[in-house]
């Protein structure tokens, strides 16, 4: 009998691990090729894990809600192929670390030294239900070893995502610890520092209400919410702009488009095109910050917050928007859109992002004071077109006509844009807008 190791795949060039959400199969169940094993899950992307052989689960090494990092040994399969045997010959030369059990060997990418992890007892595993902070399995496997102690863990500045502490971390810590006293707050000048975190306000549920616990995707949004508004300081200024021409001019082309293409053609593409021109004018706004360390994007790539049958919102992201034409902007916004409601997205797809658009008219609301999604410094809202009254200058001279107008919001991070700056972006939007040529092809 022969033990397959099943890994946790490299889902995406910017993606380092992923959260087990459920075991698909148990322990002792019969599998076969392809069949679903587990479940598993990037920021907001849900994926599943198949078989690639067929046999036995024997043995799962990680539990459901732990997060594992990619190319790790997550689960053995035993089949019935002898490709686990030893070539004649070879035993006598192999060392004892090659020796040791596959099992052995996956639980050591988690626990490096379980001898070091015993001293520690079992009130340091408790002291992390305690902490509001995220630490993966590795972190406190490798904090425990080295006995480091909660409190330095909660002030130790994280590399990783959303402030995240890495094994690289951990192991500069120890190297500052072994050189020498190490600080009671481990800082940077370069680095943000970060801000308390308030306590939420005790709520009581009342005869008849109903409690429902939020969602994985929904907790991830929610903790991104709070950080951004911790980190950025918000401001959101407005504009109006005359999009009549593009109302005209989509009328013109809808039908004929979908009869070509196959699918519609709406607004939002066209928005996009022109955010994509003005990022290139304004490449102020395409950056982000590290610290006092500003990172000018060399790429643009648009987010299109979209909202999932589920209540959610995903982000997918368009890359290299500004190297595509209007046809090329039509494709990719309806393909992302389309697969990010069927839960069809791959976790690079919403990844990367230097800028982001939120569509508040397509639920027929005026405007909004969107959210900065960080570590992006600006988000634009576009708000419902409606019919208006406007004074329309001729040459001889004002009238009032009938035209579609429409409110652009920008909510930018104050401590790299300021107001003229936003202020230039946005009017930059309304005459790429409203020059809008009716005559366009596509």
């Amino acid at each position: 009998m022969a033990k397959f190791e099943i890994i946790m795949p490299k889902l995406g060039e910017s993606i380092i691990e992923a959260t087990i959400t459920r075991w698909v199969k148990n322990v002792g169940d019969s599998v076969e090729e392809d069949d679903s094993l587990v479940e598993i899950a990037t920021d907001k992307v849900d994926s599943e894990i198949p078989s690639p052989v067929e046999g036995k689960l024997v043995k799962t090494l990680f539990n459901e809600g732990d997060v594992v990092p990619v190319g790790t040994v997550i689960a053995l399969i035993e089949t019935d192929g002898e490709g686990g045997e030893e070539p004649a010959g070879q035993e006598e030369t192999k060392t004892e670390e090659e020796k040791k059990p596959v099992e052995e060997k996956a639980a050591e990418t988690v626990a490096p030294d379980s001898s070091a992890t015993e001293k520690v007892g079992e009130k340091a595993i408790s002291d992390f239900s305690q902490s509001e902070r995220f630490y993966s399995p590795l972190v406190k496997s490798m904090s425990k070893a080295e006995n480091i102690s909660l409190g330095e863990l909660e002030k130790m500045p994280g590399s990783g995502r959303d402030n995240r502490v890495t094994k690289a971390d951990v192991i500069d810590y120890l190297d500052k610890r072994k050189s020498g006293p190490v600080q009671a707050t481990v800082s940077t000048p370069s680095k943000s520092a970060a801000t308390p975190k308030m306590a939420a306000p005790t709520v009581t549920s009342g005869a008849g209400d109903q409690v429902v616990e939020m969602d994985r995707m929904r907790k991830l949004i929610a903790d991104h919410m709070v950080m951004s508004k911790q980190v950025s300081p918000h401001v959101t200024s407005f504009i109006d702009a005359d999009v009549t021409h593009i109302v005209n001019w989509r009328n013109k082309v809808k039908d004929s488009f979908s009869k070509r293409e196959g699918e519609k053609i709406t607004f939002t593409p066209i928005f996009f095109h022109a955010a994509a021109q003005a990022l290139r004018e304004f490449p102020q706004i395409n950056v982000s910050l590290d610290g006092y360390n500003i990172i000018y994007r060399k790429n643009i790539n648009i987010g299109m917050a979209t909202a999932l049958p589920s209540g959610n919102l995903i982000v997918p992201v368009i890359r290299n928007i500004d190297q595509k034409n209007l046809l090329g902007v039509v494709k990719s916004v309806n393909d992302l859109a389309n697969r990010a409601r069927i839960n069809k997205l791959q976790p690079d797809e919403i990844q990367g992002g230097t800028f982001t658009i939120t569509n508040f008219g397509s639920f027929d609301s005026l405007t909004g004071t969107p959210i900065i999604n960080q570590p992006q410094v600006a988000i634009l809202g576009l708000g419902a077109i409606r019919k208006q009254p406007r004074v329309i200058e001729t040459a001889d001279g004002d009238m009032i006509g009938i035209r579609h107008i429409m409110i652009l919001s920008l909510a930018y991070d104050h401590r790299i844009v300021d107001g003229a700056l936003a202020g230039m972006f946005l009017k930059r939007m309304k005459e790429l807008l409203e020059s809008f040529d009716p005559e366009t092809q596509i």
